[in-house]
């Protein structure tokens, strides 16, 4: 079956810069089998695909996918997902203010921000400090003690980041980390605080490869960085440095509600016949 397919361009900074993502439009009729298949083929770290919302205040569903696995939530692939929505033809909003994402953590909000979507951090699962188990594999991974690390925290909002601040932002550049060390369910994520005009400087880090730009890594960040008063309530945050990239995100804190956003804009249209 021929169905519209598009590859979004996510958290740039204007160019084609940040972390593509693949997107079926159509994709009702698909099985497990055939979206994990095609996301493994598209070999990009997310691939999602589009489906008419069960949830009756959601506008549209969308399930993601890595190249081994389903996420309940990613943070790329909902502003991504939501642009592709909107532009393809068939994106009225329920609402005149904001988009409504169904996915496997429930409903997600977006609003549009100026030119970029923003999404509505979600609540984390896990949060806290790590425990020994974790933070022996974040040092291993490393390779720095935990005493020269400023601080650490659990980041589970789908993918379990186990978030590591450093000293600056020149130390998360520098530190070389060891994926072998890593589990398949394990996500590690560098943070330090950064050089005008980002406030801090981030990477994600997984066994398989690191993320250009983590949505969802950021939305952890804001709300520890923000729980501790280490950041004002707007900001931007800057990634993807170590793998060639120049993102960009965008954090509004409004009191409520803490949002990820960032520029989207679509690099390829077509067809796929899936």
């Amino acid at each position: 079956m021929i169905r519209r397919f598009c590859q979004v361009d996510v958290f740039g900074d204007g160019g084609i810069t940040g972390n593509p993502l693949a997107v079926v439009l159509d994709g009702d009729g698909l099985d497990d089998q055939a979206m994990q298949a095609f996301a493994a083929w598209t070999n990009l770290s997310e691939t999602t695909f589009l489906l008419p919302p069960t949830h009756p205040e959601a506008d549209y569903r969308v399930r993601i996918f890595t190249t081994g696995g389903e996420l309940p939530f990613a943070g790329h692939p909902t502003l991504g997902s939501a642009h592709a929505w909107l532009e393809g033809g068939g994106g009225v909003p329920l609402s005149a203010n904001e988009v409504v994402q169904e996915c496997g953590v429930g409903l997600v909000r977006l609003r549009r921000d100026g030119g970029r979507l923003a999404f509505a951090a979600p609540p984390r699962r896990r949060s806290g400090p790590l425990d020994e188990a974790h933070l022996a594999i974040a040092e291993a991974a490393l390779g720095t003690p935990r005493t020269d690390w400023v601080d650490h925290e659990w980041g589970d909002n789908g993918p379990p980041w186990m978030m590591i601040e450093l000293e600056n932002a020149d130390a998360v550049r520098r530190a070389w980390v060891d994926r072998t060390q890593l589990g398949r369910h394990d996500a590690l994520g560098l943070v330090g605080r950064g050089h005008d005009p980002y406030a801090y400087e981030v990477r994600g880090v997984l066994a398989d490869m690191e993320d250009p730009v983590t949505g969802s890594l950021n939305a952890a960040v804001a709300q520890w960085l923000r729980a501790r008063e280490a950041v004002p309530t707007t900001y931007v945050v800057t990634q993807g440095s170590q793998v060639g990239r120049h993102g960009e995100v965008f954090v509004d804190d409004d009191g409520d509600t803490i949002w990820i956003g960032g520029r989207t804009l679509t690099v390829i249209r077509g067809e796929v016949d899936l």
